[in-house]
């Protein structure tokens, strides 16, 4: 049986896989980390495509285990460290409303942000995993009106995840630059983890840069 140190994450700098990084810190969990060079083009190598054919980041190995999918592996991380209290339990009534904040995230607003990056019409209403980008925003608007955080007054890996999904979209003016979600953006990034593992990425990236030549 793995351990709870047993944990490696395939991380490149500014991408999805960040969000898993700050993640760990704020769990306070020990792992080792394999950074890959996507300037270089090291996420489409035969070394990385066999730990993820996707050749996407996030990854992680749990001892043999693989995980991928950005949802799957901060559900995965917070509930292996439930001492630090980023997951609600089985038990716990937020239980259901934590999960459902989690998967509506990689089922309706990515879905959505992707498509309004693209410019491309919804499919139609009855085929449309989201209905309209419009709706998903305002339920999201809707949930952190009644904040500070997703599950209102408790902080959660949840809030780690969108965070870190609307300092991004909202950034590159995919999603309105609503009250509520600059509130939400600048409460949660000013956690000291957001800071941390920014600058670490920063180094990360110009070190990438320079030995692809970019």
């Amino acid at each position: 049986m793995a351990s709870n140190r047993d944990i490696t994450l395939f991380h490149s700098p500014n991408t999805r896989s960040t969000g898993a990084l700050i993640l760990l810190d704020e769990l306070g969990a020990p792992h080792t980390l394999k950074v890959l060079n996507m300037k270089a083009g090291e996420q489409r190598q035969p070394a990385y495509l066999a730990i993820n054919p996707m050749g996407k980041v996030p990854a992680i190995l749990h001892g043999d285990a693989l995980i991928t999918e950005q949802v799957a592996i901060f559900l995965h991380l917070a509930d292996l460290f439930p001492e630090a209290g980023l997951a609600p339990a089985l038990d716990d009534p937020l239980r259901g409303p934590y999960l459902r904040w989690m998967v509506f995230y990689s089922s309706c607003f990515e879905p959505a942000v992707v498509d309004v990056a693209l410019k491309r019409e919804p499919a139609p209403q009855a085929m449309s995993p989201y209905g309209s980008a419009e709706a998903v925003f305002d339920a999201l608007s809707g949930q952190l009106r009644r904040g500070p955080y997703m599950l209102g007054d408790r902080f959660t890996a949840a809030d780690v995840l969108w965070g870190m999904a609307l300092a991004w979209t909202v950034g590159f003016q995919l999603v309105p630059e609503r009250p509520e979600f600059m509130d939400y953006i600048a409460r949660v990034t000013a956690r000291p983890s957001f800071a941390k593992v920014k600058a670490q990425d920063a180094e990360r990236a110009a070190a990438h840069a320079a030995a692809a030549g970019a």
